[in-house]
């Protein structure tokens, strides 16, 4: 069983920054960051696994980076120029058995391992 622990969540305002962190126990490879706004369906934010090679989603590409500290199984997400649409939930998740992330690393379908969130709030 794989546990998840986000943290680094806060309020700014629009233009402002943060990097969330997300602690892992025993050994994972994909790792993913989705986020929840209200009324909305979860949605993939950035992913990365052993391969090195992230992906982003369109929303938020050249605006955030994810990275992953594999010595010390922790999962970041540094975000920028945050808009008042970034306002959401961030969770970090894993699939069920360690493996690279998929062509399908965005559907929150694939993931049983998750982590109680962060809340991200951005201020016009």
């Amino acid at each position: 069983q794989v546990h998840l622990v986000e943290s680094g969540g806060g309020s700014v305002q629009a233009g402002g920054s943060l990097t969330l962190s997300c602690a892992g126990s025993g050994y994972i490879d994909c790792m993913v960051w989705f986020r929840q706004a209200p009324g909305k369906e979860r949605e993939g934010v950035a992913g990365i696994d052993s391969s090195d090679s992230p992906a982003y989603a369109d929303s938020v590409k050249g605006r955030v980076t994810v990275s992953k500290d594999v010595a010390k199984n922790m999962l970041y997400l540094q975000m920028a120029n945050l808009k008042p649409e970034d306002t959401a939930m961030y969770y970090c998740a894993a699939p069920t058995w360690p493996r690279r992330c998929g062509g399908d690393w965005y559907n929150s379908s694939v993931y049983t391992n998750w982590g109680q969130g962060t809340q991200v709030t951005v201020s016009s």
